[in-house]
C-alpha cells in the first residue's frame, strides 16, 4: 500500500497494491502493521457504511472533545469527491481543505485525523461509502461546518444548486462560528 502525502500535515492518501487477473482482483484494504510502519497507530473501533445517490452531499462533520474521531474512508461502489478541512487552530494549514476523488475503481483511501471536518459529494449515479472510526459516535459531541462556507471556498466540482443536503447539514454554522474542538 503506497502512502501519499497531502499538503496538510497528518492527512494521508493511501493507494493499495491491487493484484488483478482474469478472475478479478484482490487487495488488502487494511493492515494494521502497514499503518504502524507509516507511523499511524490509530486503533479503529467502529465501521460505518452509507449508500447515496448522485448529488448527495454529506458534511462537513466532526466530533469534539474526548469523542473526537479519526476516520479511514473509502468507496466500495461508485465515486465521491471527498473533502477534509483542517480545524486544528495551532496548525499552519488551519482552515485549509483537501479534496480527492475516491472511487471503487481507484480504491484509494483517505486517512482523516482527529480535529478535521469531513464530508463528501456523490458524483456517480450511486455510491457506497465505507469508513472506519477510532472513536464511537456521540450525538452530544457532534459538530459541523457549512459545506458552502465562503471563507473555506471549497470547490465541490458540482453545481451546488443541485446538491441534496440534509436539513441538519443546511443549518450547520459557518467556519469561525463552529463548535470549538
Amino acid at each position: 500500500m503506497a502512502l501519499l502525502e497531502t499538503p496538510i500535515s497528518g492527512l494521508f492518501l493511501f493507494e493499495p497494491k491491487v493484484f488483478a487477473d482474469e478472475r478479478g482482483y484482490f487487495f488488502e484494504s487494511y493492515n494494521q502493521r502497514t499503518w504502524e510502519e507509516a507511523g499511524i497507530t490509530t486503533v479503529f473501533v467502529q465501521d460505518n457504511q452509507a449508500r447515496s445517490t448522485r448529488g448527495v452531499l454529506r458534511g462537513l462533520h466532526y466530533q469534539v472533545g474526548e469523542m473526537s474521531q479519526a476516520k479511514l474512508v473509502r468507496v466500495t461502489e461508485g465515486e465521491v469527491l471527498d473533502v477534509a478541512v483542517d480545524l486544528r487552530e495551532e496548525s499552519p494549514t488551519f482552515g485549509q481543505s483537501y479534496a480527492v476523488l475516491l472511487s471503487a475503481e481507484n480504491k484509494r483511501q483517505l486517512f482523516v485525523p482527529r480535529r478535521f471536518a469531513h464530508g463528501y459529494l456523490v458524483t456517480s449515479p450511486t455510491a457506497e461509502f465505507f469508513y472506519k472510526c477510532d472513536n464511537y459516535y456521540s450525538k452530544a459531541h457532534e459538530g459541523g461546518v457549512r459545506f458552502d462556507d465562503p471563507t473555506l471556498a471549497i470547490d465541490w466540482q458540482f453545481d451546488l444548486s443541485e446538491v441534496l443536503v440534509s436539513q441538519k447539514d443546511m443549518v450547520l454554522p459557518h467556519f469561525g462560528h463552529h463548535r470549538p474542538l
